[in-house]
């Protein structure tokens, strides 16, 4: 049985992540004793199934502490010393929903996943009658809020950054700064407008009403999902504007013209951030196979070094990392970030509010972009079954070497090649999807993923 994929159980509610599977979900994972938090997202579904969990949580002899719709990281923060439960899809359509498990703030890893596939593949009975849980409605949102405001209102560009200005932050970080904010119908309506709020900022916030129809735009929000955002702060006295999808595990960044910030750029902007703030003697960030090498370049200017993981699995890299005695000061892939300082979520609330702390010290986006090698990026999906896939990998782990033997080679995660230049391509079969991906940047990007997808196209062909 495989139920999870690259970030929990997620499908069709009809089909897939239905109450049944919700139950035995609950069931499954829930223990006597154990203490769970149990939230959900904006989707019309969701009520449904947070009941579904709650009534396995409870058969199974667990308490439960009911949340109510919040975006996923309050949910996780909520998880501390306890375990979680989030009923969200994420940046799907509004007719799928999913599940994510949190055992004291960090998401399930493998193991765990594996495990709990096993027990509900096999079937729980529930406890004896007399030992069944409670539940109980608690409030989390206000405390999450007032968290994440904490944790950034110190915060600044470090005097050893390039763009590093004088002066003292006033006593709120944002004051005179306007923001907009599109939250997509989301969860993000519920915090970060009123984070970015007591740290003094002016905020316009768009599609802010929480509605599981998605009604404003699509859930994921990409530049051709986000045009009417894009138009208004083109239109706008903003100096930024953040996105984010349905359960604000994820932001995305907009500049004062509506133009999108590449994803690896904001993460090369934060993971600078975090190094050259690090009172460490081994600055680690964490990060996946397809992160742009411009993230490399400005970690190693900072004095810190970079290990990937797995996609989906930044909490393993960063486990791998600690044991290894390094110091883990941020950890990151497309589109989604953990603050180790904060806390071992994933949290695209905090995202949104440190990029605009560090925007409004810097004097605006720009400055903080200057010292960020920004080449052209591609990405391309060729079709390959989910059968031919390892075979086709295992071709290309030689074709790709060989036709270009300049280049260091990885094939921890798929394929990767780095150049001496700063290009580099990465060849990976999608886990969701009959895909293998194509990632690349290079100044020349058109020809080197011409090139690689042939070979790739030539390695399916013969799997």
């Amino acid at each position: 049985m495989d139920l999870f994929g690259t970030a929990g159980i997620r499908g069709s509610a009809v089909d897939s992540v239905t109450p049944e599977l919700a139950l035995q979900v609950g069931q499954a994972v829930g223990q006597a004793g154990r203490e769970f938090v149990v939230g959900r997202d904006g989707r019309e579904t969701g009520e449904a199934l947070a009941a579904a969990v709650e009534a396995g949580l409870e058969s199974a002899g667990a308490d439960v502490r009911r949340v109510g719709m919040v975006p996923t990281p309050t949910l996780a923060f909520a998880s501390i010393g306890r375990y979680g439960v989030q009923l969200t899809a994420s940046h799907n359509p509004p007719a799928d929903n999913g599940i994510k498990l949190f055992d004291d703030g960090v998401e399930f890893d493998r193991d765990a996943e594996r495990a709990l596939e096993e027990r509900v593949a096999d079937g729980t009975a529930p406890a004896s009658w007399d030992a069944w849980g409670n539940g109980e409605d608690i409030a989390v949102l206000e405390e999450y809020r007032s968290t994440v405001a904490s944790y950034l209102e110190p915060r600044r560009v470090p005097a050893s950054h390039p763009v590093a200005t004088s002066g003292e932050l006033p006593d709120s970080p944002l004051a005179g700064v306007e923001i907009a904010v599109d939250c997509g119908n989301g969860m993000g309506s519920l915090a970060t407008p009123q984070v970015l709020g007591r740290l003094g900022a002016s905020v316009v916030t768009v599609n802010g009403s929480v509605d599981g129809h998605f009604p404003g735009r699509p859930s994921k929000p990409t530049p051709e999902t986000l045009t009417d955002f894009r138009a208004y702060l083109a239109d706008s006295d903003a100096v930024l504007g953040v996105a984010h999808d349905g359960d604000a595990d994820r932001v995305v960044l907009l500049d004062g013209t509506g133009d999108v910030v590449h994803e690896d750029t904001v993460v090369a902007i934060l993971a600078e951030y975090y190094v050259r703030s690090a009172d460490v003697s081994d600055p680690v960030l964490v990060t996946t196979p397809n992160a742009s090498g411009r993230i490399d370049e400005r970690v190693d200017a900072a004095g810190g070094r970079v290990e990937r993981v797995r996609l989906g699995a930044l909490h393993e890299g960063i486990e791998r990392a600690r044991r290894k005695s390094g110091d883990v000061v941020f950890a990151a892939e497309p589109w989604k970030h953990i603050h180790p300082a904060l806390g071992t979520w994933i949290d695209g609330v905090a995202s949104a509010g440190l990029l605009a702390v560090l925007v409004a010290d810097a004097g605006g986006l720009d400055p903080l972009r200057a010292p960020i090698t920004e080449r052209p990026y591609r990405k391309r999906s060729i079709r390959c079954p989910d059968g031919a896939k390892a075979t086709a990998i295992a071709q290309l782990e030689s074709t790709l070497p060989a036709e270009y033997p300049a280049a260091a080679v990885s094939t921890d995660y798929g394929v990767r090649l780095d150049f001496d230049d700063g290009s580099w391509v990465l060849v990976r079969p999608s886990g969701t999807e009959p895909y293998i991906r194509v990632y690349a940047e290079s100044e020349s990007v058109e020809d080197l993923v011409a090139a690689v997808t042939d070979l790739v196209e030539s390695a399916v062909e013969a799997a």
